[in-house]
């Protein structure tokens, strides 16, 4: 077997023919054949397979959780853009949905645990994927964070008593020091419950997740239907600027696209737990896309819902209290609190997954020695089939992202466009080798060809695949871009503090260099202890002569 950390070593020709074999994989969904498979690319069967389709769906649906991060985050969008904010939603949509057809392509053929350094080291190179890891992780222990403050947006709405920092008449609102420090504090309890349940195993949380997508597409269905029963106004609402504050409009539309760039992400994490699916060639690409449409519909529904129920869109209360403002005035008390409790399960289910997909990240490049401790962060327990050490230190992550945010009233933005733009940059790690590499093979072809599990091709664009990847890269460069720039109201609500408004390029260069760091005593250790292994395999003929 050929370690994956020489394969940037081996010449293209070689790696190609090995996995147009390995591709081409008996029509059979047997565990048998599902190890064999696995064993192609140097990798023995230790995590559990207990993944379905539904569940595979599940897991990157839970992980964009259209009810989570709209309800958390419509406010923001609202205040920036107004009315015509919503038409960020269809842009991005568009943008990622070229994305996520590059990801099932890879996702066909690379079938392994931590699928965007797995992608982005087989198609680059393995420094350049280590670096592309390394950016995922970070990018999902904040996201990880970013989801579990979002109760914030929710329970207190439900029940003034989980409003435990300052009591049931303080403020909630996410941006006020109480609504902060409050998030904070809930964030943490739910990160405890949601780790206990990684190390458990992934039936239990395959399962958990499983249901809590069932209520959350049940919830948005609800939440639609009795948002436009209560319609204030018509919806073409949404070709005006109503709400929006004074000033060139096209700054303020590029910062309102920050909401739908934050939820429209995370549908790749089905191909995270592609050691633990089912027949993961056919059933994972179909999963990373259907996540994606889904959730495109149903935010589209949602965000319509409402604008056209505010009570107002001029009063400045839609800015503050979202959607979750809207359904209590609309709908009453019993029933406004019954569809947020839909929206409290969405934001466990958000958690859980985005936990879950990052400790499958963490544990594909420990298991690859490129981490500290890799020998305990690349350990499966036999019980469980998880890897109990990753869980507990994404979670532990997660934690202390929150916890230095205690004062931190910015604390929603502030992660939510910084995780946001590590997980594009991590995106732009697998899509753009990925092109390079279909402008190289083009007269070949571009990818490899391979039959699915089922005896079916594998998924392809074909002819359109140079296109399509084009304009993917193109539309995640001016992303990362929009989510860095330096805008005060989303880094710095104190407008005074240089190093908060550039806070997003600073700990993005920061991740960069720690990384170089790590990955630079990763390889002097490797070369040495190949030059020490070299010598003692030397020395043995001639202590055997002597």
């Amino acid at each position: 077997m050929i370690p994956f950390r020489t394969l940037s070593a081996v010449p293209e020709e070689f790696l190609m023919a090995a996995e147009t074999t390995t591709v081409a994989a008996p029509s059979t969904h047997s565990s048998a054949d599902e190890r064999t498979d696995l064993s192609g690319f140097g990798y023995q069967q230790e995590l559990h397979r207990g993944v379905g389709y539904f569940a595979s769906f599940a897991a990157g649906f839970s992980f964009v959780s259209i009810l989570t991060t709209v309800f958390q985050l419509f406010g923001l969008g609202f205040s920036f853009g107004g009315a015509a904010f919503f038409w960020t939603w269809p842009a991005v949509f568009a943008g990622q949905l070229l994305v996520a057809l590059c990801f099932a392509e890879l996702a066909a053929r690379y079938p392994i645990s931590g699928s965007i350094f797995q992608w982005s080291s087989r198609l680059a190179g393995t420094d350049f994927g280590w670096f592309t890891g390394w950016v995922m992780i970070v990018g999902q222990i904040l996201t990880v964070a970013t989801a579990a403050i979002a109760l914030q947006a929710v329970l207190p709405s439900i029940w003034s008593g989980f409003q435990l920092i300052g009591g049931s008449s303080a403020d909630s609102a996410p941006t006020s020091p109480t609504g902060a420090q409050n998030a904070v504090l809930l964030g943490l309890l739910l990160l405890v419950v949601t780790t206990v349940i990684n190390i458990i195993g992934v039936r239990l949380m395959a399962m958990l997740t499983s249901v809590g997508v069932v209520i959350e597409l049940l919830g948005v269905a609800a939440l639609v239907v009795a948002l436009f029963f209560q319609a204030e106004r018509s919806p073409s609402v949404v070709l005006t600027t109503e709400g929006a504050p004074e000033g060139s409009y096209l700054p303020l539309w590029l910062a309102s696209s920050l909401m739908a760039a934050y939820v429209m992400v995370g549908f790749d994490s089905a191909g995270e737990l592609s050691e633990e699916t089912h027949r993961p060639r056919r059933t994972t690409p179909r999963t990373i896309i259907r996540a994606l449409v889904v959730s495109g519909l149903g935010g589209v529904l949602l965000l319509l819902g409402g604008l056209v129920a505010a009570p107002s869109l001029t009063d400045g209360t839609l800015a503050t209290g979202g959607l979750a403002g809207v359904l209590t005035s609309q709908l009453g008390g019993v029933g406004g609190r019954l569809l947020l409790a839909a929206v409290a399960v969405a934001v466990f289910a958000c958690t859980l997954a985005v936990q879950t997909s990052g400790a499958r990240m963490m544990f594909s490049m420990a298991r690859e020695r490129s981490l500290p401790f890799h020998r305990v962060l690349g350990k499966v327990s036999p019980r469980t089939g998880t890897p109990i050490a990753t869980s507990l230190v994404v979670g532990v992550g997660a934690a202390i992202a929150l916890a230095v945010n205690w004062n931190q009233s910015a604390v929603f933005t502030a992660l939510a466009s910084l995780c946001i733009a590590m997980l594009y940059l991590a995106y732009l790690g697998v899509t753009l080798p990925l092109l390079l590499k279909r402008l190289r093979l083009r007269r070949s072809g571009g990818l490899e060809s391979g039959i699915a599990e089922d005896g079916r091709p594998l998924f392809s664009l074909g002819r359109w695949g140079i296109a399509i990847n084009v304009v993917a890269v193109a539309y995640q460069v001016v992303m990362v871009v929009n989510l860095v720039w330096p805008r005060p109201e989303i880094y710095d609500l104190t407008g005074d503090t240089w190093w908060l408004k550039w806070s997003a390029l600073l700990f993005i260069g920061l991740t960069l260099v720690v990384g170089a760091v790590i990955h630079w005593r990763n390889r002097v250790r490797h070369d040495g202890a190949i030059m020490l292994g070299a010598l003692h395999t030397s020395a043995e003929p001639q202590e055997a002569a002597a």
